[in-house]
């Protein structure tokens, strides 16, 4: 390539929002770092060639002072948006926005001097992406996800990088379709505890098929253990649920946990698809959001996927650090090909917020360039008792995960009859904005 040369790309570009903190210098000088970390990871001073500077370090599109930093609340939900951004920004700093709201006065926390978070837009050329979801995730945050105090808030991608991503194959009308349902949140619950036998778990999944439970799933601990034997799990469970469908002329659907080491994964689904399975659980976190995308995208396999977070929880926690729970366990997951997210709601067990959980749930249903809108599952402790608030917040679209409280007091069946009564009669079923 000679000095003068450029390359043949196409001009278009993604974006990635990073918050950082600092002083607007410091956080201005970090954005630079972070466009040349990201992509060609060498020192400015040494690129041999303009057309590497101008046409594939990143570019600064904007830097803004977070809400936060008047109101002491993160506004970020996390959401992706598809987008066309302009692609004639040059590497710099395009613009160094004021904090929004109705006053202009000068605010300490946003001077130069003063340290606060800052909400940096960088945009990246969308072929440094490739076709590639591994590589997208790398050039968004592969080696600042080593640094400390760098979060990454949200993505916009144009159409001409998401068309490279099935994303869902069911996602929420698909799987209503599926199940024959139409008018409510989707009841969900797990089988446990770890240690019961094939033969014991079978005759748990009957009775909560029985119940109307719509999705039984392995707790996300079942693998292929001595005690329970994957291939004998899901051919008793998908044959007892397949008998209480008889009986009660719906549909319940059994969703095995395929989770398992990469060389095993994939005839993992078949033989669970082979044994009556009528969807699939994975943990993303364990195998890679990448295993979860061919998955999804296998027209042999074609099963309903429900992400489990295991092993997520370290890439979101801290507003300071990680990935957004939006943009995690709604947007990627997403975009990866889940059907359905499974997250640990506020009111249980984890430590979410109420704001972050609406965010995944937001993300997990914003447009996206014509990718199906999936199932937020709240889950992590959840009890009967909480049904008519998760329905309020959540809304119809909604699956409800309540594994443990099921089991206390009176019977099984009949307490999963109670949880499906309390969704059906559940006030509002609008979500909150």
């Amino acid at each position: 390539m000679t000095p003068g040369s450029t390359l043949s790309l196409s001009g278009e570009r993604f974006t990635a929002v990073y918050r950082l903190s600092g002083t607007a210098a410091e956080v201005e000088a970090r954005a630079r770092a972070i466009c040349l970390e990201q992509t060609v990871e060498f020192p400015e001073a040494l690129i041999p060639n303009q057309a590497i500077r101008t046409q594939i370090v990143g570019t600064i599109a904007e830097i803004e002072p977070c809400s936060s930093n008047r109101s002491g609340t993160n506004s970020s939900t996390g959401q992706t948006t598809s987008s066309s951004p302009d692609s004639s920004t040059s590497h710099g700093t395009d613009s160094m926005s004021s904090a929004s709201g109705s006053s202009d006065s000068a605010d300490p926390d946003s001077s130069d001097e003063s340290p606060c978070s800052f909400e940096v837009s960088i945009r990246y050329p969308i072929e440094t992406a490739g076709r590639e979801f591994t590589q997208l995730l790398n050039v968004l945050f592969g080696n600042v996800a080593l640094q400390p105090g760098v979060r990454l808030q949200r993505i916009e991608l144009p159409p001409a990088l998401l068309q490279h991503y099935q994303g869902p194959r069911f996602g929420i009308a698909g799987l209503r379709q599926q199940l024959g349902i139409t008018d409510r949140p989707l009841l969900c619950t797990a089988l446990k505890p770890m240690g019961l036998s094939p033969t014991e778990l079978a005759e748990m999944a009957y009775r909560l098929a029985l119940g109307g439970i719509d999705l039984i799933k392995d707790d996300h601990g079942l693998s292929d253990q001595t005690f329970c034997p994957f291939d004998e799990r899901v051919s008793r469970c998908a044959e007892a649920i397949a008998r209480a469908n008889q009986q009660t002329g719906r549909t319940s659907l059994y969703l095995p946990n395929i989770t398992a080491p990469a060389d095993e994964l994939n005839a993992r689904a078949e033989r669970a698809r082979e044994r009556g399975a009528g969807g699939l659980l994975l943990c993303p976190g364990l195998t890679g959001l990448d295993s979860l995308r061919r998955l999804a995208a296998d027209d042999q396999i074609a099963l309903p996927i429900l992400s489990h977070p295991a092993l997520l929880g370290g890439l979101s926690l801290g507003p300071s650090q990680g990935l957004a729970h939006g943009l995690l366990f709604g947007t990627l997951t997403r975009l990866a090909g889940a059907d359905a997210t499974i997250f640990p709601s506020f009111g249980g067990r984890f430590a979410f917020t109420a704001a972050e959980c609406q965010a995944i749930a937001a993300a997990a249903k914003a447009p996206l360039a014509g990718l199906a809108p999936i199932w937020p599952v709240p889950a992590g402790g959840m009890r009967l008792e909480q049904v008519p608030e998760l329905v309020t917040f959540y809304g119809r679209d909604s699956m409800l995960l309540i594994g443990g409280d099921l089991h206390a007091g009176e019977e099984l069946t009949a307490r999963c009859q109670a949880f499906l009564r309390l969704v059906r009669k559940a006030p509002e079923q609008t979500p909150k904005d």
